[in-house]
């Protein structure tokens, strides 16, 4: 019944926020025209600009902000559960790094396609974890937990550094959108972009969520998996390889985002317990609305000025983070 209740809060508010998401900004439409255009388009009767921006650029963007915030909630609630640790997330093997130092070269470059930069931060994302795997597997083909945190802390650094020597080699103009592009932005991608990643999300997201029991497993150590009958090395290995595509194409067209992955699945943990069965389908819907909260407020704090979502993710959930670290005291 709790379970329920929450699940019904959080849908609500993300109906709320995404209402208002579509409504408030620098020019405000009112709610009822918004709403009239959403569900009969075909009879709009207001101006061509209201059109536009309420279909090219705040529609799109409230859909990237509840797939972005779901999948990134959806794999630190997998990558928590593979790692036995609540302090890990998606970006904890170096996948933003990688994808940044991909989307920073084809900046550089002068490729210009949306779509372009999207896939060099998609394969850059994929080539950081190949890397950090690589390192990772011993010679008897196991994975050590261990080495592949410390191995991802320095294939993320190596990254960075290659991003910033991109910023530093790079024109004025290619520099500030490598610096834009960091710190994330859920209003770049296209339709075309949104039909894509809604593919790849949900293939990516039911086969996290197929893993719902196997996680259950993990958390009682690899040898008592393995006495369930189950192979730990074997299901590690395909959670972190749709955890790295997920996360790899969220951070290819949105960017940096950091801060959801890590302190969603661990508030969902703290309400209704370490099953995953549960744990991880309201971590994505949560994930959602904490996203979609923090869009918001970028966009109505200073207008017209819209805040990179990044950094509005990190100013609520780096302290609330805290807060509960201290709180539960996690070692």
């Amino acid at each position: 019944m709790r379970v329920l209740v929450i699940y019904i809060i959080t849908c609500t508010a993300i109906l709320l926020l995404s209402a208002l998401g579509v409504t408030l900004g620098s020019a405000n439409i009112p709610f009822s025209e918004s709403l009239r255009l959403l569900i009969t388009p075909w009879n709009w009767g207001g101006s061509q600009s209201q059109h536009i921006i309420l279909f090219q650029l705040r529609l799109p963007r409230v859909l990237f902000g509840i797939l972005a915030g779901s999948s990134l909630a959806l794999c630190g609630g997998a990558m928590q559960g593979i790692f036995r640790n609540p302090l890990a997330d998606p970006y904890l093997l170096g996948i933003a790094a990688g994808a940044s130092t991909g989307a920073s070269l084809g900046i550089t470059l002068g490729w210009e396609s949306p779509m372009v930069i999207a896939m060099c931060a998609f394969f850059g994302g994929l080539l950081a974890v190949a890397i950090v795997y690589r390192i990772a597997r011993t010679r008897w083909g196991k994975l050590s937990n261990v080495t592949l945190i410390l191995a991802g802390v320095a294939v993320g650094a190596m990254f960075s550094a290659f991003t910033s020597f991109f910023k530093y080699f790079t024109g004025r103009e290619e520099r500030e959108q490598i610096i834009f592009w960091l710190m994330g932005d859920l209003g770049n991608g296209t339709w075309s972009q949104l039909a894509s990643i809604s593919i790849f999300c949900i293939i990516g997201s039911i086969a996290i969520l197929a893993y719902s029991k196997q996680l259950n497993a993990l958390s009682l150590g690899d040898d008592v998996a393995f006495h369930l009958g189950l192979s730990p090395q074997k299901t590690k290995q395909w959670l972190l390889v749709w955890s790295t595509l997920l996360t790899s194409g969220i951070v290819a067209v949105c960017g940096s985002i950091g801060f959801v992955g890590l302190i969603i699945p661990h508030i969902v943990r703290l309400l209704v317990g370490p099953d995953h069965r549960t744990l991880l389908p309201l971590s994505a819907v949560m994930g959602a609305a904490f996203l979609l909260a923090c869009d918001l407020f970028a966009r109505c704090i200073a207008p017209p000025n819209v805040i990179p979502i990044g950094l509005m993710t990190s100013v609520f959930g780096a302290p609330f983070f805290l807060y509960l670290l201290q709180k539960q005291d996690i070692k």
